[in-house]
């Protein structure tokens, strides 16, 4: 798997039919970026003395791979201390976004009730594209709404995030093991999640916990070599990197 981000900011990228440029970032000007897109130290100092919310104030940072990433891993720490900031979450926020958007990353997660990306990563409204099924199972359709959020949004980063004790994982992993048939469209469930049941089978350790990880780097390679995602990744303009959340501590681990 490449490394997690881009090591290098591609300084001249051309303008797309979006009008954003994906290597610096330049967004529209009637969509700015927030206080909350800096790091929490740096979005202090700027914080403007208002009755909003301060993440509603417009500051226009580049936003790289590595930066995108280094704000959802700020705001994962948040969510691990217990100290959430809840930005872009305000009706201002919404007003501002209603005519357009413009998201920091692309999450392709399992539809698990205990894990909302939103909440994981201390984001608000118009953050984050978010993509979710059954242990992150992808075909498609799903392909599909996974290459939007980078294609046609511009999206630095997709993140692929698996978690601790799926649920989908495990009952797959039960089918196959008993060599029974799943019923009903739960067979499509095990069929899209047998590559990394095979990948795991025979790993030391807990069965379950290998195949989710396996999920995640078989659903990143995927993801990196798709056609139409892969220019981007290949210069640096986008990321996909996987990650795994663990529901005992709430830590999302990006080095999978």
């Amino acid at each position: 798997m490449s490394e997690p981000v881009a090591r290098s900011q591609v300084s001249e990228v051309p303008r797309t039919r979006r009008g954003v440029l994906l290597g610096g970032a330049t967004v529209l000007a009637s969509a700015p970026l927030w206080t909350t897109l800096l790091a929490p130290d740096a979005a202090a100092a700027v914080r403007p003395a208002s009755p909003l919310d301060a993440a509603d104030a417009p500051v226009t940072p580049e936003l790289t791979p590595e930066r995108v990433l280094h704000l959802l891993q700020a705001g994962n720490q948040r969510w691990i201390a217990g100290r959430l900031r809840h930005p872009h979450q305000t009706v201002a926020r919404r007003e501002q976004v209603a005519a357009g958007q413009h998201p920091l990353a692309t999450v392709f997660s399992c539809i698990d009730s205990r894990v909302p990306p939103e909440i994981v990563f201390d984001r608000g409204v118009g953050d984050l594209f978010v993509v979710r099924t059954a242990a992150q199972t992808n075909d498609g359709l799903v392909q599909g709404a996974v290459e939007y959020g980078v294609e046609e949004s511009l999206t630095p980063l997709l993140v692929v995030m698996g978690h601790q004790r799926c649920g989908a994982v495990t009952f797959a992993v039960e089918t196959l093991n008993a060599g029974r048939e799943a019923p009903a469209h739960l067979k499509d469930v095990v069929d899209a999640l047998r590559p990394a049941y095979e990948a795991a089978k025979g790993l030391p350790g807990d069965q379950v916990d290998n195949t989710i990880r396996a999920q995640i780097r078989l659903t990143v390679f995927q993801l990196q070599h798709d056609e139409l995602l892969e220019p981007y990744e290949r210069e640096g303009r986008a990321q996909v990197v996987g990650a795994y959340y663990s529901l005992d501590s709430g830590a999302v681990d990006f080095c999978v």
